[in-house]
């Protein structure tokens, strides 16, 4: 199953210039979505992963698949104001000001092993604060799995240089 060709790609979305690269026909289609699971799940077999952390949105039902396959937990990595219980935040920057992201402050333990998973890795500035936010918990990041790279947008080496190893299933040039 060739996963690049299941992801459909919707040109000047959301503004002139941009190539939006659309997962949910991935996620549409059975056999794109299992084969894209196992290859986020094998590189990190036999390696001790107590939680995913799924950025929200897509990360989330990415992240949820991988911690059924795995049989642990999952953390919902959410913007602020979005989970019920106490939580722990993370400001991010964007383009034109900042942006908040937060988990509950009792979801990852100390000692915890940790891969945060997302759908897209672009500039890397919300992956950063995720793994930002799991290492102030304690918890340990074993990797950042996610389906798609930007490479010219340069996340992964972001991601990378906090010392993360980082996987990704395909790459589209471009923004």
């Amino acid at each position: 199953m060739d996963i690049k060709s299941a992801i459909r790609t919707i040109p000047n979305y959301p503004k002139p210039g941009i190539m939006f690269r659309d997962v949910t026909t991935l996620m549409g289609n059975a056999r794109a979505l299992r084969t894209t699971i196992d290859q986020m799940v094998q590189p990190f077999a036999g390696v001790r992963i107590d939680k995913v952390a799924g950025i929200e949105a897509r990360g989330f039902i990415i992240g949820g698949a991988i911690a059924h396959q795995l049989s642990i937990g999952f953390v919902p990595v959410r913007k602020k104001g979005k989970l019920p219980y106490k939580t722990i935040a993370q400001s991010y920057d964007l383009e034109y000001g900042q942006d908040m992201i937060e988990i509950h402050e009792d979801a990852i333990a100390p000692g915890e092993n940790v891969i945060v998973v997302d759908d897209l890795i672009a500039t890397g500035g919300t992956a950063e604060a995720a793994i930002k936010l799991i290492r102030r918990s304690g918890g340990n990041i074993v990797g950042a799995s996610f389906i798609i790279d930007l490479p010219e947008l340069g996340g992964r080496t972001r991601i990378e240089a906090m010392g993360v190893k980082v996987l990704t299933l395909v790459h589209f040039e471009g923004h």
